[in-house]
């Protein structure tokens, strides 16, 4: 096997900040440190020049929805629409795209709080725009969408279900059964087409993992068994979102499924944006809701329960107080029952966490809970006049995503994107990370850089302490940016007297100034294998 020697680079090691060069057997880095002293140590090597290149470990994104995050990218994206009449143009222009007229208009990403007319266009709107066609539109949480008249017709249960209305967006169990007929209605070759797209996406911006979040809710049996069975060189490792009572039955789905943990997108609770998130108090701008609740905290303990008794990962989606409360209650229980070891070793996780107390958040670090989260969210709903404080009001809003209050109580925590809800894009993920709306819930750009790389990793199981770095002994899986200058920053005064003191042997990262540009990905590598080039 010939020892593959890179040098002329930035290196991001933890061992060896000044790094130049690393050297590369087969899956494995075996080297990092300096140029001339790597020429020396390999004299056979194949070398190649990396130019001035920033080499860092790969990133993983822990929340993604594949199909949906291609259909996105190859269909209708909604997301830079600016009011009801541009969206009705959307997709009027979309209908008239399409050859087939049975075919239907998939499009996703709308977001009324931003219009002027702060409201989503009704059913007859949608159904004069679409000439009649089906139409599927998700909100940009994807806990609510609009059905045309010709969708809503595919699914005769409809209007007995919850979070039925007959002209405004759906959501709960009838969002579920609309979107379960739009997915049947998209040809095969789409959805295909979609996934390879999705993952062609994710390579090219320096992910090399994805954790893909599944469900019988979100997409089904049949889109995760196709997307695993997907020759593409990204990993992918599959949450199946569906609550089980015992041991037994968590192995019979993880079996029936093919995938590897049983958490994700098991909703406890839905959206802010879609007045789904379960609350405590009701919604600032909708006093007559609290919410929904889609799991009581008994079944939640079940849940764990059985995961942690069959060695399985469990997760829940949590974004509301209320959720977020009801998961704490259940974990507790289950500590109590099988002790704190037992639930720790599980490294079962909570996806999102956005409304979490002081004393919630030491119990999560107590019990070796992992907090996957999406710091982009912060990012596009955050900050005043934004979605935050439309649903919430000013005192509660800014008390979301706190990352700074997680990893101080010792949650670990994992970036994800949650695509098509945010981009997968890992360096704008972890400058909203760096760059809170809240003063004091940022977290420094080591520490979110860590989050999308070595945190994720682990919160996918894998723990050999080696996974998300670039140091020997690690998997060779590494993206290669072009990049500007590197810098070493801190959030705070204190952190910063010593992170950037040159004898605190912190490695540099690229400038995560909002203003500064964005690196772009040259190559991105998954255990010695390139998956991407540009």
């Amino acid at each position: 096997m010939t020892t593959q020697l890179f040098v002329g680079g930035r290196i991001y090691s933890p061992t060896n900040p000044d790094a130049t060069a690393f050297a590369v057997d087969g899956e494995t880095v075996t080297w990092v440190g300096e140029d001339r002293v790597g020429r020396a140590l390999h004299p056979d090597a194949q070398v190649t020049d990396l130019g001035g290149a920033f080499v860092a470990p790969a990133f993983v994104d822990t929340h993604v929805h594949t199909t949906a995050t291609g259909l996105q990218l190859i269909g209708l994206d909604l997301a830079g629409v600016r009011s009801v009449a541009e969206c009705l143009a959307a997709v009027r222009a979309a209908a008239q795209r399409l050859a087939d007229p049975a075919a239907i208009v998939w499009g996703h990403g709308w977001d009324e709080s931003r219009w002027p007319e702060r409201r989503a266009p009704r059913t007859g709107e949608l159904d004069a725009a679409a000439g009649g066609r089906s139409v599927y539109l998700s909100r940009i949480d994807v806990h609510s969408a609009l059905a045309s008249t010709a969708l809503r017709g595919a699914c005769p249960e409809l209007p007995a279900a919850a979070g039925y209305h007959p002209d405004q967006p759906l959501t709960g169990e009838a969002h579920h059964l609309v979107r379960r007929a739009a997915l049947a209605a998209l040809p095969g070759a789409d959805t295909d087409r979609a996934r390879r797209a999705a993952l062609d996406h994710a390579a090219a911006h320096g992910i090399a993992a994805v954790h893909e979040c599944a469900g019988p809710q979100v997409s089904g049996v049949d889109d995760l068994g196709a997307l695993l069975a997907l020759d593409h060189g990204i990993e992918v490792r599959a949450y199946w979102g569906e609550a089980v009572a015992d041991a037994d039955q968590a192995r019979a789905l993880l079996e029936t499924t093919g995938a590897h943990a049983l958490g994700g997108d098991l909703f406890i609770d839905g959206a802010l944006g879609s007045h789904t998130a379960w609350l405590h108090e009701p919604y600032a701008d909708a006093p007559e809701l609290t919410g929904l609740a889609h799991l009581d905290t008994d079944t939640i303990a079940a849940h764990l329960r059985a995961c942690t008794e069959a060695g399985i990962q469990a997760g829940f989606h949590v974004i509301g107080d209320a959720a977020v409360s009801a998961a704490v209650e259940a974990l507790a229980r289950v500590v109590d029952e099988v002790g704190g070891p037992a639930v720790a070793a599980r490294g079962h996780r909570l996806d999102h966490l956005e409304m979490v107390t002081d004393r919630q958040a030491e119990a999560l670090g107590g019990w070796g809970v992992i907090g996957a989260v999406q710091p982009a969210f912060d990012a596009a709903w955050g900050g005043p006049g934004g979605l935050y404080e439309q649903r919430l009001g000013p005192v509660r809003a800014p008390a979301l995503n706190p990352l700074a209050k997680l990893a101080s109580a010792g949650v670990s925590l994992a970036f994800g994107s949650d695509a098509p809800v945010t981009a997968m894009d890992p360096w704008a993920m972890i400058r909203a990370a760096v760059h809170h709306h809240t003063p004091g819930s940022g977290i420094s750009p080591r520490a979110a850089f860590s989050a999308a790389t070595r945190g994720a990793w682990r919160a996918g199981g894998v723990r050999d302490g080696l996974a998300g770095t670039l140091v020997p002994g690690a998997p060779a899986t590494y993206a290669v940016w072009e990049a500007g200058d590197l810098v070493v920053s801190a959030p705070t005064d204190t952190v910063q007297r010593w992170s950037t003191d040159p004898r605190s042997r912190v490695p540099a990262l690229p400038d995560l100034d909002p203003s500064a540009p964005t690196p772009v990905c040259l190559r991105t590598v998954l255990r010695g294998h390139t998956v991407f080039a540009r």
